[in-house]
């Protein structure tokens, strides 16, 4: 099952900020993301019948771990489609975690198709990394516990919840919790710059699509374009999307590391970036950042830790 993450602030967190703070630390859930959520949901609602010749996904790392965990806690195989250029730490967890892994060209080749080759061979079922119910459903259980968590500290408001968002599983479910508790607050979409398709997505109405697929260190969040039905959801429920360059996300990174106690990974903190960049927008408000993943590689970190301290 998933780890119920505590709820932190942090009163250094609110001075720079300028706002009062809750965070949602989900890189301390099981495989150090919020992915466990979906995956071990949608394994769990299956039938025998649909587990009988495992499970497969495509996935730079996350997606990828919260599968193969899940599925060994289910005594089922798994298999995952990664990019060859995933972090060396992500690859290195998932096969750990007794997962068969498939690596490809994100450059050159179609995950999709990959991920289809291979299910024509085995007819194991596909796991969506954002664009099924099951996925969602479970994502959103990290902003149900931090609503009761508020809740129960007895907050009787909540003004704006950053979530990092790649396709938008975990936005969409976050905004369905939100909703539930907290009516008046604006959940908003946070991404780096260039592959902004949610933000642009929302402002068209319409999906977008990035470019490329690669080319950020953010790479937890890249995705080709926001899944169709997270993003019937988000253009109901979600407020503004924000955007953050590489240097604000590994910033923001650092600031984690030194200042919260926390290992993030930049896709994970481009929330706590977006925070930081825009906090004009958010002062004297009361704010949920979730931290969704912290699977970086020691290099990643020491990059962010040599760049110029957020003050």
């Amino acid at each position: 099952m998933a780890v119920h993450t505590p709820l932190l602030n942090s009163a250094y967190l609110d001075e720079v900020a300028g706002c009062r703070v809750y965070l949602k630390p989900e890189c301390l859930q099981r495989t150090g993301s919020f992915k466990f959520r979906g995956a071990y949901n949608t394994i769990a609602s299956m039938s025998p019948q649909e587990r009988a010749n495992g499970v497969i996904a495509v996935s730079s790392g996350n997606h990828a771990q919260g599968v193969a965990d899940a599925a060994s806690l289910h005594g089922i195989p798994a298999t995952i489609i990664m990019p060859a250029d995933a972090p060396k730490t992500k690859i290195d967890r998932t096969r750990r975690l007794g997962a068969q892994i498939i690596l490809y060209d994100r450059m050159n080749e179609d995950r999709e198709q990959v991920a289809a080759g291979h299910r024509e061979k085995t007819a194991a079922a596909f796991i969506h990394p954002f664009n099924d119910p099951r996925v969602i459903a479970g994502q959103g259980t990290a902003a149900l516990e931090a609503c009761r968590d508020l809740q129960a500290r007895g907050e009787e408001n909540l003004d704006h919840v950053l979530v990092p968002t790649g396709g938008g599983g975990l936005t969409s479910g976050t905004a369905l919790s939100v909703a539930h508790f907290f009516s008046g607050a604006q959940v908003h979409t946070c991404e780096p710059e260039g592959f902004d398709d949610y933000r642009r997505s929302l402002a068209s109405g319409r999906l977008e699509k990035n470019p490329a697929e690669g080319g950020s260190v953010c790479d937890a969040v890249l995705t080709p374009s926001p899944g169709e039905i997270g993003f019937a959801l988000n253009r109901q429920l979600a407020g503004r999307g924000f955007a953050v360059s590489d240097e604000q996300a590994l910033q923001a990174v650092a600031f984690a590391f030194r200042e919260l106690k926390l290992v993030v990974e930049p896709g994970g903190a481009v929330a706590l970036a977006s925070l930081f960049k825009h906090r004009e927008h958010f002062a004297a408000k009361t704010v949920l950042v979730v931290l969704s993943g912290g699977n970086v590689d020691p290099g990643m970190l020491q990059r962010a830790a040599e760049l110029p301290q957020i003050r």
